[in-house]
C-alpha cells in the first residue's frame, strides 16, 4: 500500500511539475513588448464602414482558425514580414493557428478588394477553383461587413520597404560580410566561382542560355534582365544560398562557403543591363565542347591483390 502511495505522489508531482514550468512559468516570465506591428483595427479605411473588432469575434465564432494560421513562421517564404512575440500581445485570444488547410492570413489586409473579399466569402470556389472552404453567405450584410474589415486590418502595421525583399534573417548576413561585392577583383573572384557552378544553366553570359537550358522546362533565369538591378546584396546571398523552388536551382549554402557566395554576388551583380538579352531560339545556346575521354590503360588495377592485371 505504501508503494501505490509512494508512486500516486511522483505522479501527481510530475504532472503539476510538467504544468507549472510549461504553462504557469510562461505565463509569467514571458512578458513580450508591444513591437508596434501588430495589427491595428482603427487605422484602416474599412473602418469607417465596418467595425474590426466586431469582425474578429465573427472570425472567432465561424471558426475560420480551424484552417487558417495568422503566424509566419521562421520557415516560411513568400509569406510576407515575418511574425514577433510583441505582436500579439494586445491579441485575445491570439489567432496564431496551426493548421494551414486554408493559406496563412498573417498579412492578407489590402492585398485584394473589399468586395473580392465579399465575393470570396459568398461563393469561394468562383474565385478560387477547387477550394474546400464553405461559403458563407448565410452571414447578414453587417456581420459580412465586419468580417471583412476584420480581413483587410491583418497586417497593416507590417511595411515592406522594398519592392524586392529578402527574409528579415538575411539582413544581419550583411554584417557579417567580409567581402566586398562592389570591387572588380570580387567580381573576377566570383566569375571563376559562376562558371564552375552556374554557367551550365544560366549561360556564360548570364542570359539563361547554358547548354543545360534546353532540358529544363522551367527556364533558368536571365540575369541581364533590367528587374535585377534593384536586387540588394542580401537578396542575392539568400538566393544562391537557398536555391529557387520548384526549379533545378540547388541550395548552394550546402556547397559553397559564405566567402564564395559573396563573391559570386559580386559578380552577378555585374551582369543585369538596360536592355535584356532575350533568348529565343536554340542556336543561341552556348555550344558544348567535345568531350575527348583519357584511353583506358592495357593495365586494371586489382584491389584484392594491390597488382596489375596479368601479376
Amino acid at each position: 500500500m505504501n508503494g501505490y502511495r509512494l508512486g500516486a505522489t511522483g505522479v501527481v508531482a510530475t504532472f503539476f511539475t510538467i504544468v507549472t514550468s510549461t504553462v504557469l512559468l510562461p505565463m509569467v516570465l514571458f512578458n513580450p513588448k508591444p513591437s508596434g506591428h501588430g495589427n491595428d483595427y482603427s487605422k484602416t479605411a474599412v473602418a469607417k464602414v465596418s467595425d474590426p473588432v466586431r469582425g474578429r469575434q465573427i472570425y472567432i465564432r465561424e471558426g475560420c482558425v480551424y484552417c487558417h494560421t495568422q503566424f509566419t513562421r521562421l520557415q516560411d517564404r513568400g509569406y510576407g514580414p515575418l511574425v514577433k512575440a510583441g505582436d500579439y500581445v494586445f491579441e485575445t485570444p491570439h489567432q496564431l493557428g496551426t493548421a494551414r488547410n486554408g493559406p496563412d492570413l498573417t498579412n492578407e489586409g489590402v492585398k485584394f478588394p473589399s468586395e473580392w473579399q465579399k465575393a470570396h466569402l459568398v461563393q469561394p470556389r468562383a474565385l478560387k477553383p477547387g477550394s474546400i472552404m464553405p461559403s458563407f453567405s448565410f452571414l447578414s450584410n453587417r456581420d459580412m461587413n465586419d468580417l471583412v474589415g476584420y480581413l483587410q486590418t491583418l497586417g497593416n502595421m507590417r511595411k515592406v520597404e522594398s519592392f524586392v525583399e529578402a527574409p528579415t534573417e538575411y539582413k544581419a548576413a550583411l554584417a557579417k560580410k567580409t567581402v566586398d561585392t562592389a570591387a572588380d577583383a570580387s567580381a573576377n573572384a566570383g566569375r571563376g566561382i559562376y562558371t564552375q557552378n552556374c554557367a551550365a544553366c544560366h549561360g556564360m553570359e548570364g542570359r539563361g542560355n547554358g547548354p543545360n537550358a534546353i532540358s529544363l522546362l522551367k527556364k533558368p533565369a536571365n540575369f541581364t534582365r533590367p528587374f535585377y538591378k534593384q536586387w540588394q546584396d542580401d537578396m542575392w546571398f539568400f538566393r544562391i544560398t537557398e536555391g529557387v523552388p520548384g526549379t533545378r536551382m540547388p541550395r548552394f549554402g550546402e556547397v559553397l562557403s559564405p566567402e564564395q557566395r559573396w563573391y559570386l554576388v559580386a559578380y552577378l551583380k555585374t551582369l543585369p543591363t538596360n536592355n535584356e538579352q532575350v533568348v529565343d531560339s536554340i542556336e543561341q545556346l552556348n555550344p558544348v565542347d567535345a568531350i575527348r575521354l583519357p584511353k583506358l590503360s592495357n593495365q586494371l588495377w586489382e584491389p584484392e591483390t594491390g597488382g596489375s592485371h596479368g601479376e
